[in-house]
């Protein structure tokens, strides 16, 4: 296994102790506050791993849907594994630290840099400069955290440090951060930082099945990556077939803005009970719609209502959607880079909060249906005739995770009990299976404090059993006046 140690550039801080706070559920969603649990993390020395054999050096450029404006960040994915009493003593982060080397053989192109070439063009340098690591122990167990993981994890800055001088902009940097924390009963978790320009979660998991693969003792993926990113560049010429709302200029008011001081995060859960409680309110000419669909349409209503916006004020929900099975002619198997884009639902405010769910089911229905290899490609265009411009502002986002194979990544020592983001800014939705072995929808919001309450308080209304609807209906009327 080839690793170097890290430049005084990253300077190391191994010892942390902190309170961290776990969230509860009652039975109306709502989250108690039990005893603050205090744990200590020790992180070993950061280190550079990289491509266990020689790899090409090479600049691969990005493709225009990978280079899109919107996705110049870095996401955070967390893995949380049990322990497993049939792996003995072994290490996990050894074992991953070793596949990781392993796996980047097949995936150089994460061990480079990014670089900025004219017109905001992206490209790999393919340096195998390496991608950053941390092994580290904390001193709590996992039943420690509580019954329910969810996010937000208070913890995460700790079980996933932002090692200084790393996350400076995506230009230059790492493209790859993953830290694997060891608990006291033998479970783990595994974090990562990942920049989204290289991949979206499809390409993701690939990624990570390669590394799983690696780390029960494969020599080679069972699937090998194939990069091939011009298959989805700008036409030549470019040409935009679709108004795509999504990248809308907004003029910004002052009672747009969203205040930052006083955020909070919650995760709600939806499980059989409160998806049959949604789908009572679906008209019957849309009956035939998914849970995504009719859960989305919940929260952005819901949201909508909490923040109290101006009434005429234009409300965009931007749904991202996956186009692999879009394409007339299937992209090769193996293509690891983004093939999602965002297309928008828009709906003035006092619409949203006012008409029947039914209106907001329908508006989501219709983005979702506009999407084809077209509209994708016209993304691609429209990004190299405007400059790569990002998402509209006001915007909010959501993801469906549930139908991905996050929770089947094995390492040796079992399927993990939780994987999803820790993004709090959009809604990515994950799949949680709870003590009944029923699959449960986590969907986390981040809301002004004072608008949370609300939120909660309209989710309810929205759930409640039909007998008991009226009782909470002439609040819900005093909010909705204001609208």
């Amino acid at each position: 296994m080839n690793v170097s140690y890290i430049t005084p550039l990253y300077i190391n801080q191994p010892v942390n102790k902190f309170i961290y706070q776990p969230k509860a559920k009652r039975a109306n969603m709502a989250q108690q506050t039990p005893t603050p649990l205090t744990f200590t993390v020790r992180r070993h020395p950061t280190e550079l791993i990289v491509p266990a054999k020689p790899t090409p050096r090479e600049l691969k450029p990005l493709s225009d849907i990978d280079d899109q404006g919107g996705l110049r960040f870095n996401i955070k994915l967390f893995h949380i594994y049990p322990g497993n009493p049939k792996m003995g003593d072994k290490n996990p982060a050894s074992v991953i630290r070793e596949a990781l080397a392993k796996t980047l053989v097949f995936y150089y192109p994460f061990a480079g840099r990014l670089k900025e070439g004219p017109g905001k063009k992206l490209t790999v340098d393919c340096s195998a400069q390496g991608v950053l690591f941390i092994e580290a122990e904390a001193d709590v167990t996992l039943k420690q955290f509580g019954v329910t993981l969810q996010p937000p994890f208070p913890c995460s800055e700790e079980l996933l440090y932002d090692v200084p001088g790393s996350n400076i902009g995506i230009v230059d940097s790492p493209l790859l951060l993953m830290q694997v924390t060891r608990l006291l009963c033998g479970g783990f978790i595994v974090a990562i930082r990942l920049n989204h320009n290289m991949c979206d979660v499809h390409g993701y998991i690939q990624f990570m099945t390669a590394l799983t693969e690696m780390a029960h003792g494969a020599s080679t993926p069972s699937t090998l990556p194939i990069w091939e990113r011009e298959l989805l560049c700008a036409r030549d010429p470019p040409r935009v077939t679709y108004p795509h709302r999504e990248f809308d200029e907004v003029p910004v008011t002052d009672d747009m803005i969203i205040p930052l001081d006083d955020m909070v995060h919650r995760s709600f859960f939806f499980g059989p009970t409160e998806i049959s409680a949604l789908h009572r309110l679906v008209p019957t000419h849309l009956k035939r719609c998914t849970t995504f669909d009719v859960v989305t349409a919940c929260i952005w209503r819901c949201r909508t209502i909490a923040l109290q916006p101006n009434p005429e004020e234009d409300m965009r929900l931007l749904v991202i959607v996956n186009t692999r099975s879009k394409f007339k002619t299937p992209l090769p198997v193996g293509y690891y880079g983004n093939v999602i884009c965002s297309p928008a639902a828009v709906s003035k405010a006092r619409d949203l909060c006012n008409k029947p769910l039914g209106h907001a089911l329908e508006l989501v229905r219709k983005a979702k249906s506009e999407v084809s290899e077209e509209y994708l490609r016209s993304v691609a265009d429209l990004m190299a005739i405007r400059g790569r411009p990002t998402w509209a502002f006001g915007r909010y986002i959501v993801s469906d995770l549930t139908r991905t194979s996050l929770l089947e990544l094995d390492f040796g020592w079992g399927k993990a009990v939780y994987a999803g983001t820790n993004n709090p800014r959009a809604g990515f939705y994950t799949r949680y299976i709870n003590h009944k072995g029923e699959s449960i929808i986590v969907v986390p919001v981040q809301l002004p404090r004072y608008a949370m309450k609300r939120f909660a308080e309209e989710l309810d209304r929205m759930l409640a059993p039909d007998d008991k609807r009226d009782l909470v209906n002439q609040e819900h009327l005093a909010t909705l006046s204001r609208l």
